[in-house]
């Protein structure tokens, strides 16, 4: 890596290598953080993995006097969740270093972040949207493509990251499908600025979902991540386990009958979101037939259990090595 020009992500938030540890729903936590850290890298996690104010807080606590270099927090910004406004209270009070937003407008986290220091990195899978948080003044986009993990965008990353670096003035970080260092290099040579990695991370000893989940992620590839709507009612990639080939991926014609019907459809959006997040939730933790793991196709690259700093360690070790390769 070119230390006189390192990537933007780097010199954005003063790190070594230009890799956010994704914010993962049930998955990320605060040792998984503090350890990227202090492998020069960061991390994020989504505040919905706190159910009360109190525990949000006292992780926010931990993180600020733990971490070795800079740590985010997702923030879901649409009408669902009913916990934004303490959320985002929080987040400026222990002066987190970044906010990465998603599913929905970033406007009212992008004002409260502005005069308080901290920086605001908004998902978007479509230049119009991305032009749109740019506008109201995001520090960064992070562009999800369609190989990322959970919600994923409907373009591919050759397509997605040169299209907003053409029409963005803003960093570029790119969200979907790596899972190694010669990936990491050839998103950087793509265009960009950074990148946003989270699947390879489940399968590590710091996360805290069940061995099953981890063993998952070691023994499933690439080939098996399918696409649900059963989950969330929106697009959502899990591990094709045996049980979710017997439920299959698609909701039921009357889930879609009430999902079109304009009375109903928030209210049957929120259900099904709420019941999916409890089978996500109990399948992470526990030892159930009803396997719902969430992953991404970069999983192909996990070959172990090991913990996050020897995954940043082969990250950057592959990473060289392709530079040299290259040079």
């Amino acid at each position: 890596m070119n230390q006189n020009n390192p990537p933007q992500l780097n010199s954005l938030l003063g790190i070594e290598f230009p890799i956010i540890m994704a914010p993962m729903f049930l998955v990320s936590n605060v040792e998984m953080v503090v350890e990227a850290t202090k492998s020069g890298i960061t991390g994020a996690i989504p505040a919905l993995n706190y159910r009360t104010e109190e525990a949000l807080k006292a992780a926010l606590t931990t993180l600020k006097e733990q971490c070795e270099g800079p740590f985010g927090i997702n923030l879901i910004v649409n009408k669902s969740n009913v916990k934004l406004d303490y959320q985002l209270k929080a987040c400026i009070d222990h002066q987190v270093d970044f906010i990465i937003t998603s599913l929905g407008s970033p406007k009212k986290v992008i004002e409260a972040a502005k005069g308080n220091g901290v920086k605001v990195f908004c998902d978007v899978t479509d230049l119009d949207y991305a032009q749109k948080v740019e506008s109201m003044g995001a520090d960064a986009i992070i562009a999800v493509n369609k190989n990322a993990g959970g919600h994923a965008g409907p373009l591919g990353p050759e397509e997605l990251v040169p299209l907003l670096k053409k029409h963005c003035t803003i960093p570029v970080i790119s969200a979907g499908g790596v899972g190694d260092g010669a990936g990491v290099k050839q998103m950087l040579d793509l265009g960009a600025d950074g990148l946003s990695m989270g699947s390879i991370f489940i399968g590590t000893e710091e996360a805290p979902v069940s061995e099953g989940y981890k063993q998952a992620i070691v023994e499933y590839g690439a080939q098996d991540i399918v696409m649900t709507t059963k989950l969330s009612g929106t697009p959502c990639t899990v591990i094709n386990t045996p049980y979710v080939q017997k439920i299959g991926v698609d909701q039921s014609w009357f889930e879609q009958f009430l999902n079109k019907n304009r009375t109903l459809k928030k209210y049957v959006k929120m259900l099904t979101f709420f019941k999916g997040m409890k089978k996500l939730e109990k399948a992470a933790f526990s030892a159930t037939y009803k396997t719902l793991w969430c992953a991404g196709p970069s999983i192909e690259h996990v070959e172990a259990i090991h913990p996050v700093a020897e995954v940043v360690s082969k990250l950057r070790a592959e990473y060289e090595q392709t530079e040299v390769t290259q040079a």
